[in-house]
């Protein structure tokens, strides 16, 4: 790994240029052929579609590329998406990342995860919030569109590739997914690039995935989050306790928003000595990433779109505090901090 401050972090981003060519001829040409390039990702549909267009828009430019997660991939859609669409991913932990000549970082920014301010990067492509000015040769960040994955199927056309029946359907799946089936933060962009990859996808591995939502112990959880709901001021919230997964939070928080006449839904819960904090809203006149924000973020990592966030604080820097991580104490400090 590099240190932060090196050359790689100091060099100056160009401006993004105008067309989806001009992007991907400026994005291309950082790489000489032979460079071998590291891929970080967050592993959800969104990164793990984007990392395999980036892959694939690399096959000429370097003479290796891995994608790296920074976590293990635990919700089953996700795990049958790499395994269906056969994409090549590994944990950051078997990777020797001093060996890469370049690095990218696809769907997130470096203040994102610790982890991923641990590197420098040659390109930044993201569809979040910018959460500063990055200095990286390469900065393409669009929080206008509701995937990343949309703007790779713009470099992927700008470059004239058409993509692969396994690429399409990873593409097709992150769009899906992230805009909500096109209910949150979705653009007329989105729509556009959904409409291409759709010709080329297999619908029928796509439905597979899709299915792959619960195993049967996670029901469990949804049974916790029925006898222990609190809804208040047309909101649903739920403290879950002890999770095995992240997911299930979102899970619960996605459910809770089909709900009629429920405009906000709030799902938290402890993981790996983490308290996460899921927001979801139905996007009218709504900030969950603000929300998230103001908070959350004076305690760990919090942000996220207009339509759902998320929060993320060790539970050390709550003991910190003074507040005990126990169920009922971190009930009742999310609910203090969203006014439930």
């Amino acid at each position: 790994m590099r240190p932060k401050g090196t050359v790689g972090n100091r060099r100056k981003a160009k401006s993004r240029p105008k067309s989806a060519q001009e992007r991907v001829r400026t994005f291309l040409e950082l790489f000489q052929g032979s460079e071998s390039v590291l891929i970080l990702i967050n592993p959800d549909p969104d990164a793990l579609a984007s990392a395999l267009a980036a892959r694939r828009l690399l096959w000429n430019q370097a003479g290796r590329t891995v994608i790296a997660c920074i976590r293990e991939i635990q919700r089953l859609e996700n795990q049958a998406m790499v395994e269906l669409l056969k994409i090549p991913v590994v944990k950051i932990d078997k990777v020797a990342s001093e060996n890469f000549t370049r690095r990218i970082l696809v769907d997130g920014q470096p203040d994102h995860f610790e982890i991923f301010g641990e590197f420098t990067y040659d390109a930044i492509i993201d569809h979040h919030p910018k959460t500063q000015e990055w200095n990286a040769p390469f900065v393409d960040i669009r929080p206008e569109y509701g995937a990343t994955a949309t703007i790779l199927i713009e470099y992927l056309r700008g470059a004239k590739i058409k993509p692969s029946r396994n690429l399409a359907t990873a593409l097709l799946y992150a769009v899906k997914t992230d805009t909500a089936n096109f209910e949150r933060d979705a653009t007329e962009e989105d729509v556009k690039q959904f409409r291409y990859v759709f010709h080329y996808a297999n619908i029928n591995l796509l439905r597979k995935i899709e299915k792959s939502e619960l195993r049967i112990s996670d029901l469990q959880y949804f049974q916790t989050a029925l006898e222990k709901r609190i809804i208040k001021k047309k909101a649903l919230y739920v403290h879950l306790g002890t999770v095995t997964s992240t997911d299930i939070c979102v899970q619960i928080a996605d459910y809770f928003m089909g709900v009629y006449g429920i405009g906000w839904s709030y799902v938290s819960g402890v993981y790996r000595d983490t308290l996460i904090v899921i927001i979801r809203n139905d996007g009218y006149r709504k900030d969950a990433g603000k929300l998230a924000s103001d908070a959350f973020g004076s305690f760990g990592s919090a942000g996220g779109h207009r339509g759902a966030a998320r929060a993320e604080i060790p539970l050390s820097s709550l003991v910190q505090k003074g507040i005990e991580p126990h169920d009922s104490v971190l009930e009742r400090f999310v609910r203090e901090r969203l006014n439930l």
